[in-house]
């Protein structure tokens, strides 16, 4: 990291410490997540660059000095090392625009969000953009051209890794904060209060679906107390060897659905001659009724498995299945919300659909929001292995230790081993969709979602569906398509997630509530009706920092059972996934 670089890293450090130490802002009196934030900056990758670096954020902290940007320059410039520019709208051939003191000619038409060269770049030259490569000139590039998929390949920085060097502590917050959620007779907290039917395999798919209709349609408006009921289905549970790492893999995601803490009660349904039998399901993960409470008091009687075989056909098996939720549903209503402390909220961090500014504006005031909870002892997970893929040694600073860095890099090199056997390269992760936003190749993409971060200190690295137990920010290995990795996030607890898109995905996954986040202000004006919150303002002035405190915010209030755009929609029923690697016989 360049020492410049170094120094506005550690203003925001110094930003945050202050801002988590004083709930108001001295200047105007008011709490920070209403006072206007005067600092603008960047948070990228461990790389900080001001936006507006003449003004005073607070006068008991520090005056920045430098040359001021503004909202409307259509040119972005991230770092000054960097040899391309992000265009904040569309570019036409012949524009005469000023960057970073100098005057730059459009050569070409460049489409909004994505990357104009500044400078002329030689062929085999590095391309740098957050002051980090993220590939080189497939041809000589000239100034003023247009930089992407046709000029560029792929290219990792080959300056090697470091561990532990970058270990940033926040202190403990002035205002203790708590959001209203369901203590679980485990001791565990929900942000939402459903009821389930799991599918060990597909062949029972059909069977969950009628139970959870049957059970909408006739009974529950009767309890205002429960969200929902979920039929947890999937297409996969057999022709995979018995006990073997797909089956381990799969029941390790299913119990974690099972005794989430936003799952009051749930019921088992399989077919019966399945590879991923019920039962092993059950003994192997140790699952009891209602949401994991050891005394079952008046609902010992109550089964936590059926199979249809042994039950008698479908109709059978949804009559039963009926009788024994209606009873769990009872016990599921007498949940209320009590306040609870925001140490024992776990955060899921997703990104899809991005874009060339996903980097720039949702992903590093997710990042804030991220460090934010984590000062408040809570968890905050990344995931997506081949999206923190030429990004990973940003990561192995901040590590805890060694070994939580190693348990990394172990993964990183596993996702090169499994592309490797299967003829494919990690570049091919960028979607065509991407592609079109501005996003060049896998390490642009890297780089922009490991902001999401924030900049505490890793804790921990799990595998798929583990659960989570540490506290702070923490990593799990996923796949990078969105319903697998969020289906391993949940499965490892954690009871929110936040979206950052900048194409537009729609999502959810029942039952955590996922918050999505617009990176740019077109796309959350077209998909208003799926777009909770516009991180777009950045690039039109907001600052990272004043749309990270609205998503902490609305963290909470989601945590404390405001709905979301996707939940008010219906969506999650069908994003449960489960990640199947191995070979299907």
């Amino acid at each position: 990291m360049t020492s410049n670089a170094q120094a506005h890293r550690n203003t925001v450090i110094v930003y945050l410490r202050y801002r988590l130490s004083h709930p108001t802002n001295s200047q105007t009196g008011q709490p920070w997540g209403k006072a206007a934030m005067d600092l603008h900056l960047v948070i990228q990758a461990g790389i900080v660059h001001t936006q507006d670096t003449s003004t005073r954020f607070c006068s008991d902290v520090c005056t920045l000095q430098g040359n001021p940007v503004t909202a409307l320059e259509p040119l972005l410039l991230l770092h000054p090392s960097d040899n391309v520019a992000v265009a904040r709208r569309s570019l036409q051939s012949g524009e005469t625009l000023t960057v970073a003191g100098k005057t730059l000619q459009i050569a070409e038409a460049v489409p909004a969000n994505h990357k104009v060269a500044i400078s002329e770049i030689r062929e085999r030259d590095i391309i740098r953009k957050f002051g980090q490569p993220i590939g080189s000139a497939r041809s000589p590039i000239a100034s003023g051209q247009w930089v992407h998929v046709h000029n560029v390949s792929i290219e990792r920085d080959k300056s090697g890794y470091e561990f532990c060097t970058d270990i940033v502590e926040f202190p403990k917050p002035a205002d203790s904060r708590t959001f209203m959620g369901f203590r679980r007779k485990d001791g565990r907290a929900g942000t939402r209060n459903y009821i389930a039917l799991i599918s060990t395999v597909n062949c029972s798919a059909t069977t969950s679906r009628y139970v959870a209709q049957e059970l909408a349609k006739s009974d529950l408006s009767r309890y205002g107390n429960i969200d929902g009921v979920i039929p947890i289905v999937h297409k996969s549970g057999c022709a995979f060897a018995y006990n073997g790492d797909d089956h381990l893999l799969l029941n390790r995601t299913l119990a974690g659905f099972a005794r989430h803490p936003n799952i009051a009660a749930c019921l088992v349904l399989g077919l019966g001659c399945e590879t991923a039998q019920a039962g092993h399901l059950q003994e192997s993960q140790g699952l009891v009724q209602l949401g994991g409470a050891k005394r079952r008091e008046p609902d010992d009687s109550l089964p936590m498995i059926l199979n249809i075989q042994e039950v008698g056909g479908v109709r059978k098996t949804v009559d039963k299945a009926v009788g024994v939720m209606r009873e769990l549903m009872v016990h599921a209503d007498a949940a209320r919300r009590e306040p609870i402390p925001l140490s024992e909220l776990t955060l899921g961090l997703q990104c899809g659909g991005s874009d060339g500014v996903s980097g720039i504006t949702a992903n590093p005031a997710l990042g804030y929001a991220s460090d934010l909870l984590v000062a408040h002892g809570a968890g905050s997970v990344l995931a997506e292995t081949p999206e923190v893929y030429g990004a990973e040694q940003l990561l192995t600073r901040r590590s805890v230790s060694r070994a939580v860095a190693d348990r990394l890099l172990d993964r990183i090199r596993w996702w090169e081993d499994y592309a490797k056997k299967n003829n494919a390269s990690i570049d091919n992760n960028p979607s065509y969709g991407n592609k079109q936003g501005g996003l060049t190749t896998i390490i642009e993409k890297s780089l922009g979602a490991v902001a999401k971060g924030g900049t505490a200190p890793l804790r921990a690295v799990y595998q798929f569906a583990e659960p989570i137990t540490e506290r702070g920010f923490t990593f799990m290995d996923t796949p990078g398509y969105d319903p697998i990795s969020v289906t391993g996030l949940v499965a490892g607890g954690c009871q929110v997630v936040v979206f950052t898109t900048g194409r537009g995905s729609c999502f959810g996954c029942k039952p955590a509530p996922t918050i999505k986040v617009a990176t740019n202000s077109p796309i959350y004006h077209h998909m208003r009706d799926d777009m909770d919150l516009n991180a777009g303002s950045i690039l039109e002035g907001a600052s990272v920092e004043s749309v990270g405190e609205e998503i902490f915010e609305k963290i909470i209030a989601t945590a404390s059972g405001e709905k979301t755009l996707s939940e008010q929609q219906g969506i999650g029923d069908e994003e449960f996934c489960p990640w199947m690697p191995g070979p299907i016989f």
